[in-house]
């Protein structure tokens, strides 16, 4: 019974103010309820243009690594379009027709100073060592006939060793293009072997034209040369119908 009446006060201030309690904790909580709106947030709208820093970063370094790979691929592309130039400039055939010419000449001069060299000093060891007394009793020749014979003879000499310098001069002074000389050589000699004439058929009223090529200096003489082989042929065939 005690305890029933100690009780019984405090349950009527818990009914007596409940009613303001619960109207207390609504008020407060009020903004959390679900029967209200919540409020938007505010969000601020962001430029179109504006990217992610990783993003610029990997922009930055697309645009970099383009930038310091175009000269490095218009050297490439110059480095691969140099080999096809240097390949594609060639030695033109009039101009190695005028360096045949121009070896042709430079062989003339040096078999002549070959020539003149070597009889000089050939006769100064032949008349020195008296080789034409003694040539000449063997013989039974004249000292000076065996002399002159010599002198022939070292000349000759000295004329067919004057090319061999004469060469040696020539590539020594167009070295750079000692390749593309000797490729054309042989293509120019491979023609000239084909279009040639028979020599077999030829006679005092028909000769060989220019068997060797050797008059040929340009384009036009070696069509000229072309003319004079079918002309040879067709008058060897006009001779040998009518034979």
């Amino acid at each position: 019974m005690l305890i029933a009446s100690t009780l019984r006060p405090a349950r009527s201030f818990a009914v007596r103010f409940q009613p303001a309690a619960i109207a207390s904790c609504s008020a407060n909580a009020a903004p959390f309820s679900t029967s209200t709106r919540p409020t938007k947030i505010q969000r601020t709208d962001r430029p179109a243009f504006a990217t992610s820093p990783i993003a610029s970063i990997k922009s930055a370094v697309r645009y970099g690594s383009s930038a310091s790979g175009a000269p490095a691929a218009s050297a490439a592309s110059q480095a691969s379009a140099s080999p096809a130039s240097g390949s594609q400039k060639q030695l033109a055939w009039n101009d190695f027709l005028a360096l045949r010419r121009t070896r042709r000449k430079i062989n003339v001069v040096a078999s002549g100073v070959t020539a003149v060299g070597v009889t000089y000093v050939g006769l100064q060891a032949f008349i020195s060592g008296g080789y034409d007394s003694t040539l000449a009793a063997s013989f039974g020749l004249d000292p000076l006939m065996v002399t002159g014979l010599s002198t022939i003879g070292m000349l000759a000499v000295g004329w067919l060793i004057g090319p061999f310098f004469g060469g040696a001069i020539f590539s020594m002074r167009y070295r750079a293009i000692g390749g593309d000389i000797q490729r054309k050589e042989r293509e120019f000699y491979s023609r000239i072997k084909r279009h040639r004439v028979d020599p077999t058929s030829s006679s005092i009223a028909n000769p060989v034209p220019d068997y060797y090529g050797e008059k040929i200096g340009s384009v036009a003489d070696y069509r000229r040369w072309l003319k004079d082989q079918r002309a040879f042929n067709l008058k060897r065939g006009a001779y040998q119908g009518g034979k």
